[in-house]
């Protein structure tokens, strides 16, 4: 629980004026770790293998809710 509430401060910091909330729910399944962005899944940490990465996580959460914004060192590295 800790790590995904670090991950929901980071985003709501993060996305401040382009998220409205973070909702952390308890699983059944212990181990379950699922980001969704409305009911598009973003990442499942089953199916993955591992956690994300926070800068991960917010590329992702950046491509589905404000793709022009800049992450500034947390974006990925564009191929020339």
């Amino acid at each position: 629980m800790l790590r995904a509430a670090y991950m929901a401060q980071e985003l709501l910091t993060t996305f401040e004026e382009d998220i409205s909330g973070v909702t952390l729910k308890p699983a059944e399944i212990s181990g379950s770790y699922q980001i969704f962005v409305n009911d598009e899944m973003l990442f499942d940490r089953k199916r993955e293998g591992r956690f994300p990465e926070i800068t991960e996580l917010k590329q992702l959460v950046r491509d589905r809710v404000a793709p022009d914004k800049s992450l500034g060192h947390s974006d990925r590295k564009k191929d020339a």
